[in-house]
């Protein structure tokens, strides 16, 4: 491969219009650089520039070649410094997508947070509750709290468990028998998680017995708030992460259903792109949100309510 140093320096004279200014600007003696643009027209078997007294120009080789070598070396430049950024752990850019309901409870500090610590690392976060192809998708990692994954081409890490918690507003069962056992749910009032028209399966343990159930297509929603505001205005029974609707049960919008029977938790969860290994900067972000989330100061993920 050419050797880039003459190139350099014959481009630099080519703008400088002087082997002087060249020398100058490239800080270098006037002979070095004379020596290697020379040998860079020995070795291309062409003069590139014509040398007076009083200025140089490019000879016509030598202006095809300036035309031709400068977008390469630029960007052989940019790319080597895309290169080098992508080994540091702290400084760079991060595309990170996640869901739209950890967005203003957990994100946001989190984001403040990570910046004060790592000014130099710019992120664009992307909100939505679909299951974005990451690779398509261009993402360095996302967020996600879902059940285990089923997705073999990408990386999961578990970060930690999220309760889920049956809810409905106390006005529903004005209207309707309040379930206390799972056989007694009925789908028309419960309402799916989900997208597609597929209805969301609800699977509950207590003891050594279990049931599985599946929840109605009257509406099918892939937000949780959204799915939680239906609730609360009396539309149905939902099934949500703990912390989605510990406020409600609180203020008494929705009240806790079948509480001693179990369901698998969610997974808080950090998924990949086929990495071999985690690129320093994914690994940056990844160690500080476990960290950030299981202190228990920045987020709370909660249990779900005691009740029926």
């Amino acid at each position: 491969m050419q050797d880039l140093k003459p190139i350099r320096v014959f481009l630099e004279v080519a703008a400088q219009r002087s082997f002087a200014g060249a020398a100058r600007s490239l800080r270098m003696t006037p002979a070095s650089v004379t020596r290697l643009v020379a040998g860079l027209e020995a070795d291309l078997g062409q003069q590139l520039l014509l040398r007076t007294t009083r200025q140089v120009s490019l000879t016509s080789a030598g202006a095809l070649a300036a035309a031709r070598y400068r977008p390469l070396i630029e960007a052989f430049d940019t790319t080597t410094d895309e290169l080098l950024a992508a080994t540091r752990s702290d400084r760079g850019r991060l595309s990170i997508n996640a869901p739209i309901s950890l967005g203003a409870p957990l994100l946001a500090g989190l984001v403040s947070s990570f910046r004060l610590a790592y000014p130099r690392i710019a992120l664009d976060v992307q909100l939505t509750d679909a299951l974005v192809d990451i690779v398509d998708e261009n993402c360095d990692l996302a967020i996600r709290i879902s059940g285990p994954p089923g997705d073999k081409s990408t990386i999961w890490r578990k970060i930690c468990e999220v309760p889920r918690q049956l809810v409905a507003a106390p006005a529903l069962f004005d209207r309707v028998p309040r379930p206390t056992t799972p056989d007694e749910l009925d789908p028309a009032h419960c309402l799916s998680y989900g997208s597609g028209r597929q209805a969301e399966t609800w699977r509950f343990r207590k003891a050594a017995v279990t049931r599985s159930f599946r929840a109605g297509t009257e509406v099918v929603t892939n937000n949780g708030e959204f799915l939680y505001g239906l609730a609360a205005a009396g539309n149905g029974i939902v099934n949500l992460p703990a912390f989605l609707t510990r406020d409600g049960i609180r203020r008494g919008e929705v009240v806790p259903l079948l509480s001693d029977w179990k369901m698998p938790p969610f997974y808080l969860m950090l998924y990949y792109p086929p990495y071999e290994m985690l690129p320093p900067l994914v690994a940056t972000f990844t160690d500080f949100f476990e960290a950030y989330v299981r202190d228990r100061e920045g987020f709370d993920f909660g249990e779900a309510a005691a009740g029926s």
